[in-house]
This record gives structure tokens, sequence and C-alpha cells, in this order.
């Protein structure tokens, strides 16, 4: 495929990446496969990116999309970084994933394009860098999910079967998801020119994080000061915005937490159906280190080891970079827990603030753990009033707190049109349920039938909707289902 014909699916590529020193990198040809098979696209992406989805969906796009070839000009290179992996450092990079460039769209971002399953590369540490279907669709579908949930995010432009098996506990249909994201910036990749690098390397990088994430930092002075902040900020924000849906995302290690304040990473990430704050989902986490009630302090200890690779750039002094750091530091839980209890009074219809707002919302929380109730439809239930079918309701003591909200409500000056409005506003009608994301992937992956997923993902894109049609997926699972477990699809 020459240039020209590529130039009609609406590519136009950089690699700013590529400009930094090479430490961070490698260049790596694409791996190709035997017969790429597209098994699913988000149209809707593709637009925004400004590709042709027609284009993009014939025999020549699917070939970029599986990696058998490569838009003219673009320049394919694996990342190099490091991380703490359940608390333990090592070196790592991108193993099985090629950053092909990145997209300038019509909106006038800079968007990554990374294939992910695409094949060995310098950091595969002897794996075969492939991936299976069930994880690729899995977190196609996850990330979208967040996306319609309003939750920062990496998205999912396609999934293209490889034709080839990969080898796990068993042989598995092997694939590659194209995934798009602000950039594949993480704390990792700090860690990496911190401890691998040269002060230069990691002011180089720094320099780059600024120009591309935070552009708007100027006339600072200190600009690495500012950049913690920056990263600081963003964090608290997301890891709020999780814990206010009950999503787990299983594996928060330094190398899956970017930079730019998205979700990254989906392998053992799942949603709460019962609320219970010690809630871990993935088979390896045995020690709960990733638990949902741990997610808010393991992103403050993965921003320390952040603040600790920027502590030459802080200050010439060390002992003042880690007091900077360490002041800065202070900041996070406070402005995660303000993101939060804000996020919580709007799950609740409340518009202005009472310093009891706090003691208010954590009773609910020991009453739902109490009385296994399900996270989503409690507060779905309180949105519409339609307090029957469970226990929690006909409890005394969740009737003597309802008795208390409903007076704090009335003692602020919207009326209860406005309250109702804000909570639907707030609280999902859907999320992604275990039981019905595993219907989905099991339907994909062993039955070749895709329309499961496809009608799961439209309900779960307007989850804020309360449609007649997303009702049937508002249930959770039956009892006897047992504990969800999940596992990381490497």
């Amino acid at each position: 495929m020459n240039k020209k014909e590529l130039t009609h699916t609406g590519w136009q590529l950089d690699n700013s990446y590529s400009r930094l020193p090479e430490i961070f990198y490698s260049r790596f040809a694409v791996n190709p496969v035997r017969s790429p098979k597209l098994v699913i696209f988000n149209e809707a992406l593709a637009e925004i990116l400004g590709l042709d989805p027609d284009e993009l969906t014939s025999e020549d796009g699917v070939a970029i999309l599986a990696g058998n070839q490569v838009p003219a000009g673009t320049i394919p290179l694996a990342q190099a970084y490091a991380g703490h992996q359940f608390g333990n450092f090592t070196m790592l990079g991108d193993g099985r994933a090629l950053l092909i460039g990145e997209q300038l769209t019509p909106a006038g971002k800079r968007l990554d394009i990374q294939l992910k399953g695409s094949g060995r590369t310098p950091y595969s540490r002897g794996g075969d860098g492939r991936a299976a279907l069930k994880p690729m669709l899995r977190e196609y579908l996850i990330s979208e999910a967040m996306h319609g949930l309003g939750i920062p995010t990496t998205r999912s432009l396609a999934v293209v079967e490889t034709g080839e098996l990969v080898s796990r506990e068993t042989e598995l249909p092997g694939a590659i998801m194209t995934r798009v994201a602000d950039s594949h910036l993480r704390v990792g990749t700090f860690q990496y020119a911190a401890r691998f690098g040269t002060k230069e390397d990691l002011k180089a990088l720094a320099d780059y994080a600024l120009e591309r994430h935070f552009p708007y930092v100027q006339d600072v002075s200190n600009r690495y000061l500012a950049l913690f902040q920056e990263v600081i900020k963003r964090q608290a924000e997301l890891i709020a915005k999780w814990q206010l849906t009950g999503f787990i995302h299983g594996v928060m290690n330094t190398d899956n937490m970017a930079i730019s304040g998205e979700t990254i990473d989906y392998g053992p990430c799942a949603f709460m159906d019962s609320f219970d704050s010690k809630t871990v989902f993935s088979s390896i986490d045995v020690q709960g280190r990733y638990a949902y009630d741990n997610q808010p302090m393991i992103a403050g200890w993965n921003l320390a080891r952040f603040g600790e690779s920027l502590l030459s750039l802080l200050h010439d002094t060390p002992e003042e970079a880690l007091s900077m750091a360490q002041q800065e530091l202070t900041k996070y839980i406070e402005q995660f827990k303000s993101h939060w209890l804000v996020g919580m009074r709007k799950k609740l219809g409340l518009f202005n603030e009472e310093v009891e707002d706090t003691e208010l919302t954590e009773k609910l929380l020991d009453l739902m753990h109490t009385h296994h109730a399900d996270y989503t439809n409690t507060f779905r239930a309180l949105t519409f009033d339609k307090l029957h079918d469970s226990e929690l309701f006909e409890a005394p003591e969740f009737k003597e707190w309802h008795s208390s909200w409903r007076a704090r409500l009335q003692r602020q000056e919207e009326s209860p049109e406005a309250s109702h409005q804000l909570m639907r506003d707030s609280n999902p009608a859907v999320i992604p349920r275990n039981h019905r994301v595993e219907e989905a992937l099991e339907a994909a992956e062993f039955q070749g039938d895709y329309s499961v997923l496809h009608r799961l993902l439209a309900v779960l894109a307007n989850p804020y909707d309360h449609s007649p049609e997303q009702e049937a997926y508002t249930q959770p699972p039956e009892p006897e289902s047992g504990p969800y477990q999940t596992f990381c699809g490497t």
C-alpha cells in the first residue's frame, strides 16, 4: 500500500515520542499475522480521530489494525518503562505492544495509536508478545463503558482476530486491539528514566510531558514541581470517580498509572455488585493490595514513587527536593476526599454543603455493607424513590437514615425536581455487570456471536439514560452464581 492510498483513510500520524532520547524506546518492525479478521470496530471513535470507517474496515485498513502494514512515514516503536508490580520494582516495557504513531485529530488533539498484542519486542522478557481474544474484547468493552460513565480512560478502536492461536493454560484464539490514549506516559516511565537514565534524559521526559499534557503550565517558578502538582490533581479526581462507580482496577502497579489521568490497562478489573469495601476480583491479588478500599491509598503510594523520580529536577539540594515533594503529596488525599464527597453529594441529590454530609454518606455505605445491598441499584432506588425488593430498605436503621437524608434535602434551596435530576445525572442505571460481561465475551469467543456484545455496548454507551431498554441489564447476578474472579489474561 502506498502513501497516497493510506492518506484516504484519514491517517495524520506523527511520532513526537521518537524525538525523545533513544533510551525511552526501541524502534521495531511490525509482526505480521496469518489471516487477520476484524471482529469489532468503533466507528464513532474513528470519526473523532478523523479516520474513514469504510476505508479502515477494508482489507487494507484491517491490515494496519492487525500490524501487517503501517501507514507510510510512521515510526513503530515499543516504549521502555519500569514499575513497581505489587510493590516490587522491575524493568518492564511494551512487551506486546507497538506505538504506531500519534494521530492528529480534526479537533487538534494528539492521541496515541497503539497495537496491543502485536507480537514480541525487545521488552517481551520471554513472552510471545501476543494476546488472546477474550481479554482484548474485555478491554474494549470495559474501556468503552468507562467512557460512557464519564471516567477518563484509554479507548479502543478495534479488535482484530489474528487467525493464530496463543498458548496460555490452553490454546486460545489470538487477537490485536487498537488502543487510543492521550499518551502512554506512565509513572513507570519516569521511574525508568530516574533509575536507568541521566538527569538530562529525565528532564527531556518531564519537558515532553509538560508540553503534551499540561501546556497551560506557564510562568511558574518550578516547572517540575508544577508537573507533580498537576499529576496529583488528575489522579485524585480519577480515583474518586472509580470509587463513586464501584470500579475496581485490580492491578494498580505504577506501570499501570498514566500521568494523563486516564484509566489504563484493563486486566483483572470489574465493578462491584453488592457493596463491600474489601472487594477483590483479581485471582493474583491474594493479599488484597488492590482491593476497592485500598485504591485511594495505593494511588497515593504510586504518586510517592512518581515524586521520588522527579527529585533531582525539583531542587539541587536533595533534602529540599524531598521536602517539596512530601508537601505536595500531603495534598493528594484531601483532594481525593473533596472530589469523592462532591460526587457523593451529587449521588444523593445535594447541592450545598453541610459538615455532617460525610457521616451521612458513610452511614449509608455501612448499611449497604451490612445488608449486602447492591451498590449501583441502591443509589438508583433512591433516585427514583423505589425502595422495595431489598433487605436494606426494610431495616429500621435504614429507615432512620432515610429520614435524616430527607430532612437534609429539605434544608437546601433547590427543589425536589432539581435534586431528582441531579441524582439521575449522577447515578448510572447500568454498569458492566460481571455476569453480563462474561455472557457477552463467551458468546464471542466460543460461538463467534458478537450480537450479545454489541447489545451490551449499546446499553452501556449512555448509562444515565435510565431507559426501559436498560432495565434488563440492571439486575445483579443470581446468588448461586458464587464469587466472581478475574484474571490478567496476558
